[in-house]
């Protein structure tokens, strides 16, 4: 039996990762989709974590069903009507869980959790009684190696969009991360960053439920950052560190997919999965193994 050369292995290891994407259209696609994705969201999901708010994205993704739901009744499989649709009923379940919190003394996860409950079923309501559980599917899990160019277009903006507002609003976000107290007594704008962290999260999930499904893209954006939080603390690492797995993972994802037929959005969310196990077990800060071996 002969052994393979070092010419064998680097085919062999260029077949595996990188050929898909060389010679599928729909791979490439996918995969620029995934980065476009992970490089807006990733940075919020670490926002989220940081404001105690990690729960809120998965109260967002699931709130912009009915709006999706309503576009898709109303002009099928499009583009334009169900990410409008979308983004509507998701802002609308933010403000009013806002609202609600600021008007009495509800905590906003428990505003946020009443108003996404609702809507959720409101969304499922609407899909099952005039679509079918394809269409739920659809919209709930998605295909990242279905995304064409008009998905792919609108997740690219929606990333670039995010990732200047972020630059923008970098110091009152991070300042009211931390003490919103003194935010406020400094005359600083933090209802105002609030609110855009909202629109932002609300804007990544309606172009992730396109390419990945609502409950994956959401997956995307919060279990990277928080496997990063267990590395790193300063927050600008922090995003870059979320962002890197959040690449990775949607490139080894979409490979375990192509090679495995496996579905790619679930593939990618588990290999991110697995960094958070790593993480969890190894991770510099507060992981399981380093805080058995501190005295």
């Amino acid at each position: 039996m002969t052994l393979p050369g070092p010419g064998d292995w680097s085919a062999l290891l260029f077949q595996s990762l990188f050929q898909p994407f060389v010679e599928f259209g729909f791979m490439r696609r996918a995969l620029v989709a995934v980065v476009a994705l992970a490089m807006g969201a990733a940075p919020l999901g670490c926002l989220l974590v940081l404001r105690r708010m990690s729960l809120v994205g998965d109260a967002m993704a699931h709130a912009l069903l009915p709006g999706a739901a309503v576009g898709y009744l109303m002009a099928g499989l499009s583009l334009t009507a169900m990410s409008l649709g979308g983004f509507i009923a998701a802002l609308l379940v933010a403000l009013g869980a806002g609202a609600v919190t600021r008007r009495t003394g509800q905590r906003e996860d428990a505003s946020f959790a009443a108003f996404y409950l609702i809507a959720l079923a409101l969304g499922v309501l609407l899909i099952s009684t005039h679509g079918s559980s394809v269409d739920l599917i659809h919209v709930l899990f998605g295909s990242v190696l279905a995304v064409d160019n008009a998905a792919l277009v609108l997740v690219a903006a929606i990333a670039s969009v995010t990732l200047l507002v972020l630059a923008l609003l970098y110091r009152p976000l991070v300042v009211e991360s931390f003490d919103a107290v003194f935010l406020r007594s400094v005359g600083g704008p933090g209802a105002l960053s609030h609110n855009v962290l909202l629109v932002l999260t609300v804007a990544n999930l309606v172009g992730g439920f396109q390419a990945m499904g609502t409950l994956m893209a959401v997956g995307l954006m919060m279990v990277p950052a928080i496997a990063a939080r267990f590395w790193v603390r300063d927050l600008g690492h922090l995003a870059l560190l979320a962002a890197v797995i959040a690449v990775v993972s949607g490139w080894v994802g979409l490979l375990l997919s192509f090679h495995a037929e496996l579905p790619s959005g679930p593939a990618i969310v588990l290999v991110a999965g697995g960094f958070y196990a790593v993480s969890l077990l190894f991770g510099r800060h507060d992981g399981l193994l380093r805080r058995r071996a501190t005295p």
